[in-house]
């Protein structure tokens, strides 16, 4: 391990005074720049000139204005893909939404609907096989998703409150559309029919929506109503968690408003 003299300590602060950058300063000296970092603050600690700690104020306890839109679209991510977690190391909690890495569009629309909702904070893409996650970081993270809890959403009750219903009945499509994002899909059917004697090839498409829990499909087929979509429960075998729309003009608005992935 090296140990850096108070002459060298010294010298590295009188630079830094002078405004002159860390690593410039941890160049010069052969010194590591997470040392000239950690002697900046605790000279500027010293000296009262650090800077308050970064807290951006939040919709619900500030009354900060919120982009209702961007979150109804990110609510209904955080339902189907998101989680919320607090590593030991860090001082806030970090929202998180794991995108394939076949759908870079879905990936740019959920860093925007997060920077939108948290304009104070800041945004990050962590690369993993296959997929990134879209992260973001805030002390306030509870407040906005008061539905995180421990285990998993199928295993505990999927509640809004009145005023996250009242942002859902006001952009349902928005809410409709994170949903289909995260756990959601279109695809096209196809099946056979007799046309003048002669079997012919028939597609369609349709949109179907996964989920094991019975409150999110409740809150997705809910909001369907609203729009007036068409829709169905699709039970393979004994589990019926999935929602079908297959009817032309349910599935016509749905290409309107939501559209495939990509």
């Amino acid at each position: 391990m090296n140990f850096h003299g108070t002459e060298v300590r010294q010298t590295a602060l009188t630079l830094l005074r002078g405004d002159a950058k860390n690593a410039d300063v941890a160049r010069k000296l052969n010194v590591p720049v997470g040392t000239v970092g950690y002697w900046k603050h605790l000279d500027r600690a010293k000296r009262g000139e650090c800077p308050g700690r970064h807290a951006p104020p939040c919709p619900r306890c500030d009354g900060r204005q919120l982009d209702e839109a961007a979150y109804g679209y990110l609510l209904g991510l955080y339902l189907g893909d998101g989680h919320i977690s607090h590593y030991s190391q860090h001082r806030v909690p970090n929202l998180m939404i794991s995108c394939t890495e076949s759908w870079p569009g879905l990936m740019d629309a959920c860093e925007a609907a997060m920077r939108a909702v948290f304009p104070d904070n800041g945004v990050c893409r962590v690369r993993k096989t296959g997929c990134s996650n879209v992260k973001v970081y805030s002390k306030h993270l509870h407040c906005l998703f008061p539905q995180h809890g421990p285990g998993k959403k199928h295993q505990r009750p999927i509640i809004l409150e009145p005023w996250q219903q009242a942002v859902v009945d006001a952009h349902p499509w928005e809410f409709i559309r994170g949903l289909i994002h995260s756990d959601g899909c279109r695809i096209t059917n196809w099946t056979t029919r007799m046309v003048a004697g002669e079997r012919k090839r028939y597609e369609y498409p349709r949109y179907f929506f996964s989920n094991k829990s019975d409150d999110i499909r409740k809150l997705f087929t809910d909001a369907l109503d609203l729009v007036g979509v068409e829709w169905t429960t699709l039970a393979r075998g004994s589990y019926p968690f999935t929602i079908s729309i297959a009817r032309k003009p349910s599935v016509a608005l749905m290409d309107t408003h939501v559209g495939p992935k990509h």
